[in-house]
C-alpha cells in the first residue's frame, strides 16, 4: 500500500527531541534486560506498532503508557524521560534503593553511604569471594571452575541455585511466573550463597547486573571481574557450546546480541576489574584471568597467599 502525501510529510518532518532521547531510553533500557521489542510490548500491554514508533522518537507515549514500560522495565517514569540523575546506570540504581524511604531514612542512608564509600576498598571480607559477570560466552563457568580448582575455592554458579531452590530451570521460572518471580529467586540464590561460602568463586547470570537491589549487593560482598569479549566470540561460544536457547531461530541473533552488549556495558563496568578473553586460548585466558584475580586480592589486602597455590 502507498503513502499518502500526509503520512509522507509527517515523516519527513523534523522529530522532536525529546521524542527521540525517550526513544533512545527505551531502546536501551530494554537492552539492558535482554528483551526484544516484542517481549517489551507483550509484556507492558502496549502494541509493539506503538512501541516501535515510540522507539523511533515519533510516538507520543501517554503518561499511562510510560507507566506500563516502567512497571516492565524495572525502572521509574523518570528513568523513561530522561531525569538527570536516572539517566546513568547509578543514578538508576540509587534512586531505586532511597525509593519511598521517609526523611530520617534518607538522612541515615547519606551518612552510610559516605562510611560505606570509604570503607568499601578496605574491608578484606568481600577479596575472598570471585564474581565473575558478563554476557554467556564470556566464559565464566569455564575460567570460574578453573579459577576456584586452582584456589582451592567452591564454585559456585548462581543459575544452579536458582533452579535449586525454584524447583525448575529459570527458563521454566519466566514461563511460569514471569521476570518478576525470577528476580525474586535471583536475589534469594544471591542472598544463600553469601550467607554459607565465606569464600568461593561465584558464576552470575549474565543479567543479573540489569537488577538493581542483586547486582548492589552482589558488587557490595564480593570482588567482582568483568569478563569481555567481542560479540563475534559470545555468539560463537555459545554455538559451540551447542546451546542457542537465547537466540533460537531468529536472523537478528547478532544483533540482539550487540545491542544487549552494548546495553549492559554501563553497568558490568561497575565491576571492580574487566578482563577481555578475546583472542586467547582457554590456557592463555585462564593464566591471565588468575594473574589478575591474585594480584587485586594481594594489593588489597596484603593476602599473596593466593598466589602461591597450585595451578
Amino acid at each position: 500500500m502507498n503513502s499518502s502525501p500526509t503520512d509522507a510529510a509527517a515523516d519527513a518532518a523534523p522529530k522532536e527531541p525529546v521524542l527521540v532521547a525517550l526513544g533512545e531510553r527505551v531502546r536501551l533500557l530494554r537492552a539492558r534486560r535482554g528483551m526484544t521489542r516484542r517481549d517489551l510490548a507483550h509484556q507492558s500491554n502496549v502494541s509493539e506498532r506503538h512501541l516501535a514508533n515510540l522507539e523511533m522518537g515519533s510516538g507520543n507515549a501517554s503518561l499511562l503508557v510510560l507507566a506500563q514500560l516502567a512497571q516492565t522495565l524495572g525502572c521509574s517514569v523518570a528513568a523513561l524521560v530522561g531525569d538527570p540523575l536516572s539517566c546513568s546506570a547509578e543514578g538508576e540504581q540509587i534512586l531505586e534503593l532511597l525509593r519511598d524511604q521517609p526523611p530520617a531514612a534518607l538522612q541515615h542512608s547519606l551518612e552510610t553511604l559516605r562510611q560505606s564509600l570509604a570503607a568499601r576498598s578496605a574491608d578484606p571480607g568481600r577479596y575472598r569471594r570471585i564474581a565473575l559477570i558478563g554476557l554467556r560466552g564470556a566464559g565464566k563457568s569455564t575460567l570460574g571452575k578453573m579459577l576456584a580448582d586452582a584456589m582451592g575455592l567452591p564454585f559456585i554458579e548462581l543459575t544452579r541455585e536458582i533452579e535449586r531452590i525454584a524447583g525448575c530451570k529459570p527458563s521454566e521460572v519466566h514461563a511460569l511466573y514471569g521476570a518478576t518471580a525470577y528476580r525474586r529467586y535471583e536475589f534469594r540464590a544471591l542472598e544463600e550463597v553469601l550467607k554459607r561460602e565465606a569464600e568461593a568463586v561465584i558464576a552470575s547470570p549474565g543479567g543479573l547486573v540489569s537488577e538493581t537491589r542483586t547486582f548492589n549487593l552482589l558488587l557490595s560482598r564480593c570482588f567482582t571481574v568483568w569478563l569481555r569479549a567481542t560479540p563475534e566470540d559470545h555468539m560463537q561460544r555459545v554455538i559451540d557450546q551447542g546451546d542457542l536457547r537465547p537466540m533460537a531461530g531468529r536472523s537478528e541473533a547478532m544483533d540482539d546480541l550487540r545491542r544487549i552488549l552494548a546495553g549492559r556495558s554501563e553497568l558490568y563496568a561497575r565491576a571492580d576489574v574487566a578482563y577481555d578473553t578475546s583472542g586467547k586460548t582457554l590456557k592463555q585466558a585462564y593464566r591471565g584471568l588468575r594473574e589478575l584475580v591474585t594480584a587485586s586480592v594481594e594489593s588489597n589486602t596484603g593476602d599473596g597467599s593466593w598466589a602461591s597455590t597450585s595451578t
